[in-house]
């Protein structure tokens, strides 16, 4: 079965380029924001597990495209040999620095190319198209056209009235952004275009699905790996007997915070490539709860839990017990006005610790002492690195190859807050007892490796199903 190839063309600085990178999803084409930067075809084949499911060809502009079409009305005979026309322009005018662009860009459409048109729905339709449209008309081969409301699609209704009556098939797609599944849905499109097309492109669409189901999984691999190795972590000194440990302490939690910043930038980057998004430049700010106060109004609002939830957290992972456990699992409403309310009110204090971890001082068997940062028992901290990876997750996963600018993870921007789903209640109780189990188990122990499968496959769940 034929791959098919599909060259996208153009007015320069339309986003053709961008285009090419989102459905490629190849960070390598270039992508400029001046006229341009694409000087000459290249092809960017579409693979997955190796197999090529289509092909783009990035295209040059048009820049004469006006003459270029008088020179095929003066050559054509009638409707049917326009195809040939064309043909003859390009064999006769390829490596002439006229008309270079044209030439170039209409070479893959000569030897067999769909044609995929870009225009910029943000800026008004004008009669400069008509000969580029033109031109692309009298190829004759399988076409559709992309409006790319860059910014602002305020003049996507009239692009629509004209590109109706050039092209079979137009969508309106922002390249830059394009949601997964409307990248889909543009790829299907392509498939009605031509009968032995939507065979291959439909094979494409399961493929992607597939490979996108695969990225998540190992995405919620590597986020339990991370939480796991956080709840593991601690930091050792050995001190003389003498030694001062008020001295050291500092340092040790420091280097002990240190770690667990290296751990999530390590996590970010594996999941980063998981999406094929490799050195990209991010802008975050650092996990709040290494600073001060894990368990701030803006910690519970951005990532962690909330006052009630700590207490039903605490309860599954055993730190309650008879009654005051049976009320943390019934929620607020039970313990209002109750004397149980107090009890339970004492026991959140020990809950809502804001230490992230204590510093223990250990003696040695030999003489000296050992101090010893970790591993935190903080009940918040795993919820808010969980929901930390589940914003990032979102954002790479939702991040076109086309976007080259800074990956932004704010933890305190609402719209980004949105792409995470909040946890219900049953989900909370779940993961506490996963956490606890993973607090209870040894690194590398297959205790631990079933408990962290279990853990990968509640994360696999919790993942964003809606970028699909």
């Amino acid at each position: 079965m034929s791959v098919p190839v599909f060259a996208v063309v153009g007015h320069p600085n339309k986003g053709k380029s961008s285009l090419v990178a989102t459905l490629a999803r190849d960070p390598s084409v270039g992508i400029g924001t001046e006229p341009g930067t694409t000087i000459q075809t290249r092809r960017f084949p579409m693979r997955v597990a190796g197999e090529t499911l289509y092909t783009l060809v990035d295209t040059p502009g048009f820049q004469r495209a006006r003459s270029a079409l008088e020179w095929m009305r003066q050559n054509e005979t009638d409707a049917a040999s326009r195809p040939s026309v064309v043909e003859r322009f390009v064999r006769l005018y390829s490596g002439e620095e006229r008309f270079r662009d044209e030439c170039e860009l209409l070479q893959p459409i000569v030897n067999g190319a769909g044609i995929i048109y870009v225009v910029d729905g943000a800026a008004p339709y004008g009669p400069e198209y008509d000969a580029e449209m033109e031109i692309l008309r009298w190829a004759g081969r399988p076409s559709m056209a992309v409006i790319n409301p860059i910014g602002n699609p305020r003049f996507v209704d009239s692009w629509e009235n004209a590109l109706g009556q050039f092209f079979k098939v137009v969508r309106v797609l922002d390249v830059m952004m394009a949601p997964f599944t409307q990248q889909l849905e543009v790829l299907k499109a392509f498939g009605q275009l031509r009968d032995d097309w939507r065979q291959p492109l439909n094979q494409a669409v399961d493929a992607l699905i597939e490979d996108r189901n695969r990225q998540s999984d190992d995405a919620a691999s590597v986020i339990a790996e991370l939480i796991a190795a956080a709840l593991s972590c601690q930091e050792i000194k050995d001190l003389p007997k003498e030694a001062d440990a008020r001295k050291h302490t500092a340092v040790l939690e420091e280097k002990y915070r240190g770690r667990l910043r290296q751990m999530e930038r390590r996590a970010r980057r594996e999941v980063e490539s998981i999406y094929g998004h490799i050195d990209v430049e991010r802008r975050e700010a650092e996990m709040e709860m290494l600073e001060t106060d894990l368990l701030s109004k803006e910690s519970w609002l951005a990532f962690g839990l909330k006052k009630r939830d700590l207490v039903t957290v605490g309860a599954v992972g055993g730190a309650l017990v008879g009654g005051v456990a049976d009320a943390a699992l019934l929620g607020t409403s039970f313990l209002a006005g109750t004397v149980l309310g107090g009890v339970v009110g004492g026991a959140l204090g020990y809950f809502s610790s804001d230490r992230l971890a204590d510093i223990r001082i250990l003696k040695q068997p030999l003489g000296g002492r050992r101090l010893r940062c970790g591993p935190t028992r903080n009940l918040q901290f795993p919820f808010v690195l969980l929901n930390r990876s589940r914003l990032h997750q979102a954002l790479v996963a939702g991040r076109t190859h086309a976007q080259r600018g800074i990956l932004d993870v704010d933890t305190i921007n609402q719209a980004a807050h949105d792409l995470v789903e909040p946890l219900d209640d049953a989900t909370k109780r779940e993961l506490a007892r996963q956490f606890d189990r993973i607090r209870r188990t040894q690194a590398g122990s297959e205790r631990r490796i079933r408990v962290l499968d279990q853990l990968t496959g509640t994360l696999a769940r919790l993942l964003d199903e809606s970028l699909l």
